[in-house]
C-alpha cells in the first residue's frame, strides 16, 4: 500500500517568525530586544541550541512573553526535546488562548509525544479560531490519519485543499484518504489535477492503485510501469511486477522482478515475487533457487515457504537444500504450525526420492506436532492420512481424513483419498459417495488453481503493507 504521511511531516511554524522586534513590547529595553532578535536569527539558520541558551537568559527577566516560550518551545523542539518543548507550548497557549498558531504548535508536540487526544483538540480549538488556516486543518487531517481515523480525516484535508490547492503533501494525503474511502472518481481527478502541478512517481503509483481498485488492470500496469521509470525503487518495481503477477502476464512480470533482483539484491520480497512468477510460468528449477534465496534473506517469513513447498513439489533436484531451509524454518518457530508442515512434507518428499538421511517416524511426529497446535489445519490432517494409507494403515487414515474434509468441506483430495481408503477397507458404499462428492468438488472449481491465485494476492497485499515496504 502507498504509505500515508503522518504527522510526524507536520511543519512546525515559528510563530514569532520574522516579527523580530517587534514582538517584544516596546517597553521592554534595546538589550532584550537585541536580545530577542538574535535568538530568532539563530533559530532562523539552524543554530537552535545558541538560540535555546539565550532564551533561557531571556525567559528569567521575561517571564510572561508568548513570544519568548513560543520560540523556545520551537527550538526545544527542533532539537528532539519534545518534553521541554511541552511545557512552553503550554505556557504560550495559556498566555494567548486565543492563537490559532500556538495550539497548532502545541498540538504538533503533543502527537510527537503519541498523545493524540490532546493534539486532536488543541487542533480542532485551532480550527474554531481560524476556519482559514490552513495548517491547523491539514494538521487535524494528519492527525486523524494517523489514529486511523480515515473518514474523519476527510473534510479537514479537503478544507485545507480548497485552501491551498498548491500543497502537494496535503493534496496527496486526500487523494490517499479518497482512495481508503472507496472515493475512486475524486481520488483520480484530484491526482491528474496535482501531477499537472508535480509529475512525481508517487503519484503515479498512487493512480495505479486507483485503476486497480477500479478494475482497470492495463491503465493500472501502466501506471506503476512509469512510477519504477521515474523513480526505479524497490517499492515501485515490486508493485510493477506484482500488477502483472496478479494479473498473469508472466513474462513480462519474470523480467521486471529480474531486474528488481538485479538492483535490490537483498529484498526477501522481490526475491518471492520472483520466484512465483517463474513457478506461475513452469520455470520451477530457476523459482526454487530464487525462493531458496529469499529464505536465506528473511528465514522467517513464511510467504516464501508456501511457495517454496510448491516449487519444490515440481523440482524435486535441489532437495538437499530445500530441506535444510525448511527444518531451520521450524528451529526458528517451533510453535508455527505451518513451519512443521512444511519440514515434514519436505522430509517425505525427499523419502519418497530414495533420501537415505530421512525418517518418515520424524515426517509423522512433525504432522502431530502441527495437528496438536492447530487441530484444524485440514492439510496436516490429511498428509498424515496420506502417510498412513502409505504403510497401509487405512483405519487410522479414514480418521484424518474424516477430521480433514469436516475442517475444510471442499478440499477435494480429502474426499478422494477418503473414497479409496474404503475401497481398500470394503466400504464400497460409502466410497462411491466420497467419489461423487470430490467429482462434484472438481468440476465447481479447480481448487489449487483458485488456491495458487489467492495466496499471490495475499502475499502481495501483505508485502505492500508491510511496514518495510515504505517508499
Amino acid at each position: 500500500m502507498v504509505p500515508l504521511r503522518l504527522l510526524t511531516s507536520l511543519v512546525l511554524l515559528v510563530a514569532c517568525g520574522c516579527a523580530g522586534a517587534g514582538a517584544i513590547i516596546s517597553e521592554q529595553t534595546d538589550r532584550l530586544d537585541r536580545d530577542f532578535q538574535t535568538a530568532v536569527a539563530q533559530y532562523n539558520s539552524g543554530r537552535f541550541a545558541e538560540a535555546t541558551v539565550r532564551l533561557e537568559t531571556l525567559l528569567r527577566e521575561l517571564p510572561e512573553s508568548f513570544e519568548v516560550h513560543e520560540l523556545l518551545g520551537l527550538a526545544y523542539s527542533a532539537q528532539s526535546q519534545d518534553l521541554k518543548a511541552t511545557t512552553h507550548f503550554q505556557k504560550a497557549v495559556k498566555l494567548k488562548p486565543d492563537s490559532a498558531a500556538a495550539r497548532t504548535n502545541y498540538a504538533a508536540n503533543l502527537a510527537r509525544r503519541g498523545k493524540l487526544d490532546l493534539a486532536e483538540k488543541e487542533l480542532r480549538s485551532a480550527v474554531e479560531l481560524e476556519p482559514g488556516n490552513f495548517d491547523a486543518s491539514h494538521n487535524l487531517g494528519e492527525l486523524f490519519i494517523r489514529a486511523g481515523k480515515i473518514s474523519q480525516a476527510e473534510p479537514f484535508l479537503r478544507q485545507a485543499h480548497q485552501l491551498n490547492p498548491s500543497s502537494y503533501d496535503n493534496g496527496y494525503d486526500l487523494a490517499l484518504v479518497y482512495v481508503q474511502m472507496g472515493k475512486l472518481s475524486d481520488a483520480q481527478d484530484l491526482i491528474h489535477d496535482l501531477l499537472t502541478r508535480k509529475n512525481t512517481s508517487e503519484l503515479h503509483n498512487l493512480l495505479g492503485v486507483v485503476e486497480e481498485k477500479d478494475e482497470k488492470f492495463v491503465a493500472a500496469a501502466s501506471e506503476f510501469e512509469t512510477a519504477a521509470h521515474l523513480d526505479p525503487s524497490e517499492s515501485n518495481l515490486f508493485d510493477w511486477g506484482s500488477e502483472l503477477l496478479l494479473h498473469r502476464t508472466l513474462d513480462p512480470a519474470i523480467e521486471v522482478f529480474r531486474q528488481a533482483a538485479q538492483r535490490y539484491p537483498n529484498s526477501p520480497r522481490i526475491a518471492i515475487g520472483l520466484g512465483v512468477a517463474l513457478y506461475s510460468r513452469g520455470n520451477y528449477d530457476d523459482a526454487v533457487k530464487s525462493l531458496l534465496r529469499a529464505a536465506d534473506l528473511n528465514p522467517s517469513d513464511p510467504d516464501c515457504y508456501r511457495f517454496l513447498s510448491r516449487a519444490y513439489d515440481s523440482s524435486p533436484a535441489q532437495a538437499e537444500e530445500v530441506i535444510r531451509r525448511f527444518l531451520r524454518f521450524a528451529e526458528l518457530q517451533p510453535k508455527n504450525p505451518a513451519a512443521l508442515y512444511y519440514s515434514a512434507m519436505s522430509l517425505w518428499k525427499g523419502h519418497r526420492m530414495q533420501d537415505a538421511g530421512s525418517d518418515l517416524h520424524q515426517v509423522e511426529s512433525l504432522l502431530r506436532e502441527a495437528i496438536r497446535l492447530d487441530p484444524s489445519f485440514a492439510d496436516a490432517h490429511l498428509q498424515l492420512g496420506n502417510l498412513y494409507a502409505d504403510q497401509k494403515q487405512y483405519a487410522d487414515a479414514i480418521g484424518e481424513y474424516v477430521i480433514a474434509a469436516k475442517h475444510s468441506p471442499d478440499l477435494a483430495d480429502a474426499h478422494y483419498r477418503l473414497g479409496q481408503a474404503y475401497v481398500r477397507t470394503g466400504h464400497k458404499d460409502r466410497a462411491q459417495k466420497e467419489f461423487e462428492l470430490y467429482q462434484r468438488l472438481r468440476a465447481e472449481h479447480l481448487a489449487e488453481a483458485d488456491k495458487q491465485r489467492a495466496d499471490i494476492r495475499q502475499f502481495v497485499y501483505a508485502a505492500k503493507d508491510s511496514p518495510t515496504a515504505k517508499h
